[in-house]
């Protein structure tokens, strides 16, 4: 049988192991934070521990948020970021917890964010 060109093919069980290092995880998990935070990688710290055999991911970062006289001008500005720093931080924690499973293949058993500042943003909508 012939296959076509971008046809998934699928996986070949060979004997041995495949191992990501903590520091591949760590750098996946801040890159996905990131991502949902709407702020820079450098800005996350990300910490594992075991929870009854699964990896539990800790996160602890600022998150973007518009600036006060902003939201007073125009309270929409809130959910043009996105929604409130509570909502997003609920939101953030499903989306990392799925883009880490997707990229790794790692089973987490949950994430918890500490948002530990403001990264205050200026002018377009984040979102």
């Amino acid at each position: 049988m012939s296959s076509t060109a971008g046809a998934v093919q699928p996986a070949v069980s060979l004997a041995g192991h495949n191992r990501i290092s903590t520091q591949a995880l760590t750098t996946l998990a801040r890159a996905a934070a990131a991502e949902a935070l709407g702020i820079s990688a450098q800005d996350v710290r990300a910490e594992w521990s075991d929870d009854a055999g699964l990896l539990a991911l800790s996160i602890a970062a600022p998150i973007r948020v518009p600036s006060l006289t902003e939201v007073l001008r125009d309270p929409s500005r809130v959910e043009g970021f996105g929604g409130t720093v509570w909502d997003r931080a609920v939101a953030a924690k499903t989306a990392i917890l799925e883009r880490v499973t997707q990229l790794s293949g790692s089973t987490l058993s949950r994430v918890d964010i500490r948002i530990s500042g403001a990264r205050i943003s200026e002018g377009a909508r984040v979102r």
